[in-house]
């Protein structure tokens, strides 16, 4: 079993299919498939179900691929940085984000890197905070903008700012009028909600609990333009942060309002493994993503209060 092998493996795994991973890795389908062939070969065991809609992993093969994600990344890593070593930062980083923060920074984002690092390859992927720390732990993440609080997740984090959430409902709730509404008012509307694996609905139902508040949870949605789409059909009420519904308020389609103290504030954080060292491409793309967001915030388009 060796680095050729395990690579190859992961990409049939992650495409589904031999002749995407061929035109991924750049090399003959036939070498790919006996590639796999070899491997379990080795390991005496089927590492996938063969049809007519591509591979599929059988159980074995994902015990394969949940334990060498970590290690073929960490090698590759080290090929990375002996790469930049003396010259431009280059390699392969993955970066995960929440979808409020992609909404406001990936577009953005993923401009800066290809104008100003040419030599990385970014893979942005948008997820909720607790998939997105589950793939950092499992070594298959480099990266990952998320919600705190920081603590129990065993990872190294830096807070990048904080930023309050805002009440939104459909054109003509009366939300643009009002301006502010306070807790006790969220709590008698019939709201549309992330499921329990977002850290905003955590947040939200924190804020409740501390008034002994009960929500009214009419439905869950774990996609940002499924709830907002929802909440434009007039059926309830969310809460998000102002950035990610700006356009959205801007042309009437949505309205929002403050809400009044306490304010429900989330913390934005970066985190990254805690059990290997950022590679030259990962530390280059940690602080791009820093000066990327002040740029953001200093042009008023996101209401984030960086900390210093």
């Amino acid at each position: 079993m060796d680095l050729r092998q395990l690579r190859t493996f992961r990409s049939v795994a992650e495409l589904g299919s031999l002749s995407k991973a061929a035109d991924r890795l750049r090399v003959a389908q036939p070498a790919l498939s006996r590639q796999i062939k070899l491997l379990e070969h080795e390991l005496r065991v089927e590492l996938f179900t063969r049809n007519g809609r591509g591979m599929v992993l059988t159980s074995a093969g994902q015990l394969l691929l949940d334990r060498t994600a970590g290690l073929v990344r960490q090698i590759e890593q080290v090929r990375d940085d002996l790469q930049s070593a003396g010259g431009t930062p280059s390699g392969r980083v993955v970066l995960g984000l929440v979808p409020t923060v992609s909404r406001v920074l990936s577009a953005r984002f993923a401009r800066r890197v290809i104008e100003t690092l040419p030599d990385i390859s970014l893979l942005v992927v948008e997820s909720y905070g607790g998939h997105l720390v589950e793939w950092i732990h499992r070594g298959e993440m480099d990266l990952a903008i998320t919600y705190g609080p920081s603590v129990d997740l065993h990872l190294t984090v830096e807070t990048l700012g904080r930023e309050d959430i805002v009440a939104v409902g459909p054109p003509g709730s009366g939300l643009k009028e009002r301006g502010e509404v306070n807790i006790g008012w969220i709590a008698e509307q019939k709201l549309v909600l992330p499921s329990h694996s977002h850290g905003l609905r955590t947040l939200i139902e924190r804020a409740a609990a501390r008034k002994n508040l009960q929500l009214q949870i009419l439905m869950e949605a774990d996609s940002f333009r499924v709830l907002t789409s929802i909440v434009e059909e007039g059926i309830g009420f969310t809460l998000l942060p102002p950035s990610a519904v700006r356009t959205e308020v801007a042309e009437g389609r949505l309205e929002a309002a403050t809400i009044a103290k306490p304010s429900i504030t989330r913390e934005l954080i970066l985190a990254s493994p805690a059990d290997r060292p950022a590679s030259v491409a990962t530390t280059t793309i940690s602080a791009l993503i820093r000066s990327e967001i002040e740029s953001i915030a200093a042009e008023g388009l996101w209401n984030i209060r960086m900390d210093n």
